[in-house]
C-alpha cells in the first residue's frame, strides 16, 4: 500500500490517481478535462478570465465527453470580481451537471464561498504564500493548492513567490495543526512520476498538473507552442510582467507570468517600466506573431517543468505514466 493508494484527495473525489488538471485558461478545454477525468484524475475546465461563451462551450463538452462525475471548473478570482456570469452559469446547472469542484486563484475566495458551497461543489483555493492560508481556510476550502513559483503562467513574482519544495511541507504542517480536514495539492514543477511521488512525500494529498498536461494531444494550446515545449529545457523560462503588458492583461501586484523566454521578451525583460510607458510597437509585434504562430515573439506558457516534457502523448497516456512511475518509487 502506498501514499497514492491512501490519498485523501483520491478518496474525496472518487479518483484512481491523485492528480488534478490545472484549469489553464484557453488550454484546459472540454476535451482535455474529459480525457483527464476518464483517466481517473480530476478534470478542471479553465474558466480563466470568465469568458462566458468559452466556458459554456468547453464545460458542456467536458460533461458530454467524460460521464464520470470528475469534472470541475476554475476561475481567476479577481476577474470574477468584475463579472461572475461564467461562475453563475456553471453553478446554475441541474445538480447532476454541476461541477465536482470549483477552483479559485489569485484573490479572495470568501466572496464566492457560500454560493459554491450551496451548489454542492467543493471549493479549491490556490495560494502562493503561507499568509494566504488562513483566508482560504476561512472561506471553507476543501482543498488548498500550494503553488510554487516554478509553475507556468501566473503566480507570485520573484519577491513574493515560494518554491514548491519548501512551501508544500510547511503548509502541510500548518494544515495538520490548524485545519487537519483540509486537503493539500502541490503545484509547480509536477511533470512526471518522480515529481508526483516527491509531492506526496512532502505531505501533499495530490498534485495539480499544468504545464505537462498542456503538452498533450487534447490540450487547446497551439500545436507549434506544444512542439516548442518539447525542444526546450527548464532554463528557458522566465517570470516577469512582459507578456501581461503585451497581452493587455492588467494583473494586480504581486502576480506576474512565467513563459518561455524569446527574443521579444529578452528585449524588454530588464526594461519593464519603459515597456509600460510605451507599449504600442512591442504590442504590434506581439499581435502579429500570435497571428503567424511565430514564437520568437508570441508567448508559450510553461513552467520550469518544461524540461521534463519530451513528447506529446494523450492525457490518458501521460496520467498512467505519472501514476505508475510514482507508485514504483513509493512501493
Amino acid at each position: 500500500m502506498t501514499l497514492l493508494t491512501h490519498s485523501r484527495f483520491s478518496a474525496r473525489f472518487d479518483l484512481t490517481t491523485p492528480i488534478a488538471l490545472a484549469p489553464m485558461a484557453l488550454a484546459s478545454g472540454g476535451a482535455l478535462a474529459a480525457a483527464c477525468a476518464r483517466a481517473g484524475a480530476l478534470g478542471m475546465v479553465g474558466g480563466g478570465y470568465g469568458d462566458l461563451a468559452w466556458t459554456q462551450r468547453e464545460y458542456t463538452l467536458a460533461l458530454q465527453a467524460a460521464e464520470t462525475g470528475r469534472i470541475g471548473c476554475g476561475f481567476i478570482t479577481w476577474k470574477l470580481d468584475e463579472n461572475a456570469s461564467a461562475l453563475d452559469w456553471v453553478l446554475d446547472h441541474a445538480p447532476e451537471h454541476r461541477p465536482r469542484a470549483v477552483m479559485l486563484s489569485f484573490g479572495d475566495a470568501r466572496r464566492y464561498a457560500a454560493r459554491i458551497a450551496a451548489s454542492g461543489a467543493a471549493l479549491i483555493c490556490q495560494i502562493q504564500r503561507m499568509e494566504q492560508a488562513p483566508q482560504a481556510v476561512e472561506a471553507g476550502a476543501t482543498v488548498i493548492v500550494a503553488q510554487g513559483a516554478e509553475a507556468g503562467g501566473h503566480g507570485m513574482n520573484a519577491l513574493h513567490g515560494r518554491a514548491t519544495m519548501t512551501f508544500v511541507p510547511e503548509l502541510a504542517d500548518w494544515l495538520a495543526a490548524h485545519a487537519p480536514g483540509t486537503l493539500l495539492l502541490a503545484a509547480g514543477g509536477i511533470a512526471d512520476g518522480r515529481t508526483l511521488a516527491a509531492a506526496m512525500v512532502l505531505g501533499a494529498d495530490g498534485a495539480l498538473v499544468g504545464s505537462r498536461l498542456r503538452a498533450t494531444a487534447e490540450s487547446l494550446a497551439p500545436q507549434g507552442a506544444k512542439e516548442l515545449a518539447v525542444r526546450t529545457d527548464g532554463d528557458g523560462t522566465a517570470r516577469s510582467a512582459v507578456f501581461d503588458i503585451l497581452r493587455r492583461k492588467n494583473w494586480p501586484a504581486p502576480y506576474d507570468f512565467r513563459a518561455l523566454r524569446n527574443p521579444l521578451h529578452r528585449a524588454w525583460e530588464e526594461r519593464i517600466d519603459a515597456l509600460r510607458s510605451e507599449p504600442a510597437a512591442a504590442r504590434d509585434a506581439y499581435d502579429a506573431a500570435v497571428l503567424a504562430g511565430d514564437y520568437t515573439a508570441a508567448h508559450v506558457t510553461v513552467g520550469e517543468g518544461v524540461g521534463l516534457v519530451r513528447d506529446l502523448p494523450t492525457a490518458a497516456e501521460l496520467i498512467a505514466r505519472m501514476d505508475q512511475g510514482a507508485r514504483a518509487l513509493l512501493n
